[in-house]
């Protein structure tokens, strides 16, 4: 992919598809804590994506505003209501019927938490009858193995934190999330643990709404030169991520699929 200074833009258009009232409106997600936190003494929203929003708006020019929700699931739920005008999303088929997406900047493994005494180790070993895994409703995870478990249940929750307190109260056999959250949660719980590797890659990227082409485009750009320049690894260790992983440029290869 071409560097942003090598392409010219109509910068009016672009400004157009991604702030079309004028104020660049971001979808925040807090229930993805390893994109986003809560500055501990203010509330605000803090973290990579929320950086990126800043870079954003900084080079067009236009005043930011934060839209936060809770959920993965109700900002792709917001979409139709026309409440942002870019958001902070897994990349999955279902959710790139009605969002363009750029490329990943950022891949974050879904693993699986379990009891500490559960005689499953594979990822794979779960998908058997009987077994009940929480999940956030319409989080990635959630909609990748609504396609792809066989045989084992769903049990959804509001949000992913929602996921591991209804692990806990239904004493289900596991709990899906991002790796990151989960690590966490078991490193202060001798009662859980996670079983060893992933069972999908989510690739992180920036949304528009479909249909914003030149928008599209410029985001394509824009998500090409933060990865090549350093600026989201420096964005996650600045806020206590640094063994996130950041995405290959495009234009240097491409990611695992999830």
């Amino acid at each position: 992919m071409m560097n942003m200074k090598s392409v010219d833009l109509p910068m009016k258009a672009v400004i157009r598809d991604l702030a079309p009232g004028g104020v660049l409106r971001a979808a925040i997600n807090f229930g993805n804590a390893v994109l986003v936190q809560r500055n501990p003494a203010t509330g605000e929203p803090k973290g990579v994506s929320v950086e990126l929003a800043k870079e954003l708006a900084s080079r067009l020019g236009l005043p930011l505003e934060y839209v936060t929700y809770d959920a993965a699931g109700k900002v792709f739920a917001a979409l139709k209501n026309g409440e942002w005008d870019i958001a902070f999303l897994a990349n999955d088929p279902e959710r790139a019927t009605e969002i363009a997406f750029t490329e990943p900047y950022v891949i974050i493994e879904g693993s699986y938490m379990v009891p500490h005494d559960s005689p499953c180790r594979e990822n794979e070993e779960l998908d058997q009858p009987g077994v009940r895994i929480a999940v956030g409703a319409n989080a990635a995870y959630d909609l990748y193995l609504s396609r792809t478990l066989q045989h084992a249940e769903l049990v959804r929750a509001p949000t992913t934190p929602g996921a591991v307190d209804l692990f806990l109260e239904e004493k289900l056999e596991a709990a899906a999330g991002v790796r990151y959250g989960l690590k966490q949660f078991a490193e202060s719980n001798p009662a859980v643990r996670l079983i060893d590797g992933h069972f999908m890659l989510i690739k992180q990227a920036m949304g528009v709404p479909i249909g914003r082409r030149i928008g599209k485009q410029y985001l394509d750009l824009f998500i090409d030169e933060m990865i090549i320049s350093g600026f989201i690894k420096r964005k996650l260790v600045e806020n206590g991520q640094p063994d996130v992983t950041v995405a290959p440029a495009p234009s240097k290869g491409s990611s695992e699929s999830s």
